[in-house]
């Protein structure tokens, strides 16, 4: 990994110190599939030298406290791919009295009344939910680049589940393992859209996805009520598991949930941002994240019977939404 490319993972401490030492005067806040791999490119076919923090979606509050914690210097902080969450108003005041600019840039679903809390207090807030990140993006920072324009067209077909371009289902899942991130977001940069690296990868991907997908279906558990909601433990490949699972069993909402609590949600009603709003996350209407608060026995339970308290949360908060 680049030493530029941060993980959320370690302790945040270290982001404060490599901040601190940092030669690179846009730090980006992004997710981590392909929708940030391909804004993260047309961030450094702007800017150059890049300073790139990958976030998942339950660590953006804590990550985004590390950095604005951080001396600014007049620098920009440039969020893309990741939604509003409460409280981040305080780690905003706190990045712009540190001397940070910040630019905000999303395609996910946000509340009015979240668009003018932050609005105020950044540089811009571009929210476009017709279009995925990258586009989002691309037309800021790269109007009229031919290259932006199609790593934004690719990108976005992939993202948005339009499967007109064989390219994007490629790159989205060679884009899963880690460890090709950033080659792929570097072999964007320069407009390449596959190679030999990139196809080996997704052929090894393509094997090891389909022993994930039926151990997750084999495992799943169905709870019945308004919805039917299908529960199976998280191997890997989330959409194509949930696809499979919805297939297979017949369900209207999938959760895959890694043994740590973090989950995805696919749903057939557009309920799915609203869902994990209930758990820390949020996302799309037919695609979201969130996190449930597991115990030692909440992963015990899980890990047995694929089922615990928080299944049941879960599908109690399905029930109370109306469409």
């Amino acid at each position: 990994m680049d030493r530029r490319d941060r993980e959320p993972e370690g302790a945040e401490d270290n982001i404060v110190r490599a901040l601190s030492e940092r030669s690179q005067h846009v730090v980006h806040i992004t997710h981590n599939d392909l929708d940030a791999a391909g804004g993260d490119a047309i961030h450094r076919m702007k800017y150059g030298d890049v300073f790139t923090i990958w976030c998942p979606v339950g660590k953006f509050l804590p990550l985004f406290d590390a950095v604005s914690g951080a001396p600014g210097r007049g620098d920009l902080i440039s969020i893309s791919d990741l939604g509003y969450q409460a409280g981040v108003e305080q780690r905003i005041g706190r990045a712009r009295s540190n001397g940070w600019r910040i630019e905000w840039r999303d395609h996910h679903r946000w509340q009015e009344d979240e668009i003018r809390s932050v609005e105020r207090m950044v540089d811009l807030l571009h929210i476009d939910t017709t279009t995925c990140a990258t586009g989002v993006v691309a037309r800021d920072l790269a109007p009229g680049d031919p290259v932006a324009a199609e790593v934004a067209r690719v990108v976005c077909d992939y993202d948005l589940w339009r499967h007109e371009d064989p390219r994007s289902k490629v790159l989205g899942r060679v884009v899963m393992r880690r460890e090709n991130r950033e080659y792929v977001r570097d072999c964007l940069v320069r407009g390449i859209f596959t190679d030999a690296v990139i196809e080996r990868e997704y052929a090894d991907i393509v094997d090891e996805m389909e022993r994930d997908i039926r151990r997750s279906v084999r495992r799943a558990v169905i709870v019945d009520g308004r919805y039917r909601i299908a529960f199976a433990p998280f191997y890997g490949f989330p959409s194509e598991t949930a696809h499979r699972i919805r297939n297979t069993l017949g369900t209207d909402i999938e959760v895959i949930v890694s043994a740590n609590g973090r989950f995805s949600i696919r749903s057939a009603p557009p309920v799915s941002h609203l869902i994990a709003r209930r758990f820390g996350g949020g996302g799309h209407p037919h695609a979201a994240g969130g996190t449930f608060e597991f115990s030692l026995l909440d992963r015990l339970l899980f890990r047995l019977l694929r089922r615990n308290r928080h299944c049941r949360r879960l599908a109690e908060a399905a029930e109370a939404i109306a469409e």
